[in-house]
């Protein structure tokens, strides 16, 4: 009984001894390496998320790949008849951003044949100034044009983006599109039926100045001008 005793002893590691293992043990030691893969341009990615919808990133790359087939004469480029209006929005603003300015203005087409009566001036601007910015003025002015054939949707009166319009077309120097925006405000019957911002025939009447047109910049503050600033006095009264 004693030798058993003893035996089972000598089998038991003490404890002062396992804490020596314990430290004396190899740890495994493991090293990460993040691979980024970022923009192959100064362009940021394409954005899944609050920006883009699957249907919208997959649609811009296949614009992009069509538009990049310069060997294929016959080059078509994807429908895209079915896709929602905000998928539309988002991928002309997209190549916008992109720079990619005659893809926008295709996209756009597209956007005002599936959604006729739904105009947003601020999307014009910012194709106006995308436009201006990549020096593709002629361009500016068809936009303006195709504007023009459907200013009987445009909600004037309320559309924000009006002052951004015109704003893009006095910065361009678009002279041609300027006049032709006095003409829709006119037909809008702003100045009789409704009022204009004070500050957006400021810009109005300073940028037709610069461009020459001093007559009709004093017509435009004659009609439009007077309107709003009797508008603003009964305010302040």
């Amino acid at each position: 009984m004693a030798s058993f005793s003893y035996f089972h002893l000598n089998l038991t590691t003490p404890h002062f001894l396992s804490t020596k293992l314990k430290t004396l043990s190899p740890t495994k030691t493991s090293t990460f390496t993040p691979i980024r893969c970022g923009p192959r341009s100064k362009r940021g990615p394409l954005v899944r998320g609050r920006i883009l919808s699957t249907e919208a990133i997959l649609a811009i790359q296949s614009l992009k790949r069509a538009d990049n087939n310069k060997s294929d004469s016959s080059k078509k480029l994807p429908n895209l008849a079915r896709m929602i209006r905000s998928d539309l929005l988002s991928i002309i603003r997209e190549l916008l951003r992109q720079d990619l300015c005659s893809l926008a203005l295709q996209v756009l087409s597209t956007l005002r044949s599936e959604y006729p009566g739904q105009i947003d001036l601020n999307l014009y601007a910012d194709v106006i100034f995308a436009l201006s910015r990549n020096k593709c003025f002629d361009d500016i002015d068809r936009l303006i044009g195709d504007l023009e054939e459907g200013e009987s949707w445009v909600k004037w009166g309320s559309d924000r983006g009006l002052l951004r319009v015109v704003r893009g077309l006095v910065e361009a120097r678009r002279k041609e599109s300027t006049v032709r925006i006095c003409g829709m405000l006119r037909r809008s019957g702003c100045g009789d039926t409704w009022t204009s911002d004070e500050y957006v025939v400021k810009v109005l009447r300073r940028g037709l100045k610069e461009m020459g047109e001093i007559e009709l910049a004093s017509e435009v503050d004659r009609e439009f001008g007077n309107a709003s600033r009797g508008n603003l006095e009964k305010f302040v009264i």
